[in-house]
């Protein structure tokens, strides 16, 4: 049985103050569950603070994306090694807002998946469909393109190596939630291409669900047998919602 996975992303929200105030409350609501996994991915200039606040527990960290390339004249941006350095054991990969505003191309997302693997960091790879192309009835088709663009770079068993997430573009901020027998078709989907490659692969790979993940409906979203887990947005900005979540989780 897959362990379920909860990766809380904060997205460009945050202080100081505020991120050492939820910390302490996820160390001491997290503390004594231990039948599931958990993760926050912070902005990259608190990684410092998560590696300082969370070593040592049962809560890893990461981050929100990285560069493909692992040095050069990119101002800005951040290499794979720096990350690295602060203990990072998870980066999303390929978020909707990042295909969607900064204009990332499956290409892209595969070349920093295989440097994400290459260095250590297990990338949560995010899949999934506009709203335009889920009314056009395009989500499998747009899922199977970005899918296989990271296969067809780093090979099936490499794949492995990392987690899939997939998130229901349309569903997010337009009131439109995707109830649990959808996300677990789409999950379902993502499995079977993975099966093509590898049955292995895709008997141990973790899909993540990234679609308004709440206290509300995280227990019938996580009781799909597809759904693994759940990268949730800002829902993990309140330890009084982000902590339920993952007590679900560890209920499985």
């Amino acid at each position: 049985m897959r362990r379920k996975l909860i990766v809380g992303n904060w997205k460009m929200y945050g202080d100081y103050a505020s991120n050492e105030a939820l910390m302490d409350a996820l160390l001491s609501g997290l503390r004594d569950l231990r039948n599931a996994d958990y993760a926050v991915c912070v902005p990259h200039p608190y990684l410092f603070q998560a590696q300082a606040a969370l070593k040592g527990s049962n809560i890893g960290w990461g981050g929100q994306n990285m560069s493909q390339f692992t040095g050069g004249a990119f101002t800005g941006s951040v290499a794979p090694q720096m990350l690295a350095d602060f203990g990072c054991q998870y980066v999303i990969i390929g978020h909707s807002e990042r295909r969607g505003a900064l204009h990332e191309t499956n290409p892209m997302v595969a070349a920093k998946f295989a440097v994400a693997v290459r260095m250590g960091i297990k990338p949560i790879l995010c899949l999934g469909e506009t709203l335009e192309e889920h009314d056009a009835g395009q989500a499998h088709d747009v899922v199977e393109r970005q899918l296989n663009a990271v296969m067809n770079e780093v090979g099936v068993e490499n794949l492995g190596k990392g987690i899939l997430a997939y998130e229901p573009v349309w569903a997010i901020g337009v009131g439109r939630g995707a109830r649990p027998e959808q996300a677990q078709s789409i999950h379902a989907y993502l499995r079977k291409l993975v099966a093509k490659k590898s049955k292995d692969v895709a008997k141990e790979i973790r899909i993540l669900h990234g679609g308004s993940v709440k206290p509300s409906n995280a227990a019938k979203l996580l009781a799909m047998p597809d759904i693994d887990g759940g990268l949730v947005g800002g829902a993990s900005l309140d330890a009084a919602d982000f902590v339920p979540i993952c007590r679900i989780a560890h209920s499985f």
